[in-house]
């Protein structure tokens, strides 16, 4: 059951059954819950009172996932925005990120994963997660380097200029991090990357190591510190 303070989910979708389910599951883990079937609803009940997080579909009618994302980073830079999408194309994955999402999800997705990055998000945001989801963070930090990660706040830093990652972005990293110079295989990095979905692509780490790349390389034009192995995976070198 969820308190009257615990953290306020929007799940903005125009599917009523995944609304349902989503909401039903994150009032399980002890959050409260709005949930809202188009984009301009939402962005109605957002004026009054913004979410501590918000879940937001793309294709929605009235008022599409992406410009309610532009509405909510112009009010707030601080609220998490998590996008759930049902196409493949990176194109609409990019362009949620650039608009300031700070996570996606690609459906259909194991509701025991959305609550695992909700959890992050709200950590990484430096807000406190719903009771029943709470953990220690076990305070471990990862420096390779120009390179240092936040393993408590979920933030990653290159020659100290912050990096935005998503959350599957820093855990891949994260894995690589620990062993530097050592190769970590995509099926490793895939089971780190996503712990409760078995039946992704390992396929998918190439998409997120392009992108990591890629990240990094704005800041730091001559980053080449990501290795690739042909047959084999990924190697982070050591600092």
């Amino acid at each position: 059951m969820s308190e009257p303070s615990a953290p306020l989910v929007a799940i903005v979708d125009d599917e009523e059954h995944l609304r349902i389910t989503v909401s039903r599951a994150l009032r399980g883990e002890g959050y409260r819950t709005a949930v809202f079937s188009d984009g301009a609803q939402a962005w109605q009940s957002f004026q009054k009172e913004m979410p501590g997080l918000a879940i937001l579909d793309i294709i929605m009618p009235r008022m599409d996932g992406l410009e309610l994302c532009r509405r909510i980073r112009a009010a707030s830079e601080t609220v998490p925005v998590m996008f759930l999408t049902s196409r493949d194309e990176e194109f609409d994955k990019v362009l949620g990120l650039e608009l300031g999402a700070d996570d996606y999800l690609c459906k259909p997705f194991s509701l025991r994963e959305l609550a695992a990055r909700v959890k992050v998000l709200f950590r990484r945001a430096g807000l406190k997660p719903a009771e029943k989801d709470r953990e220690p963070a076990d305070g471990e930090s990862v420096t390779v380097g120009p390179l240092s990660l936040d393993t408590r706040r979920f933030t990653a830093s290159w020659q100290g200029k912050p990096i935005r990652l998503t959350v599957t972005e820093f855990r891949i990293l994260h894995a690589l991090a620990r062993q530097p110079g050592f190769v970590r295989t995509r099926e490793q990095l895939l089971s780190e990357a996503f712990p409760h979905d078995a039946y992704m692509s390992d396929r998918t780490i190439d998409c997120h190591i392009r992108r990591i790349r890629g990240k990094i390389e704005a800041e730091d034009g001559g980053f080449d510190g990501i290795e690739t192995l042909y047959g084999l995976g990924y190697r982070l070198q050591g600092g």
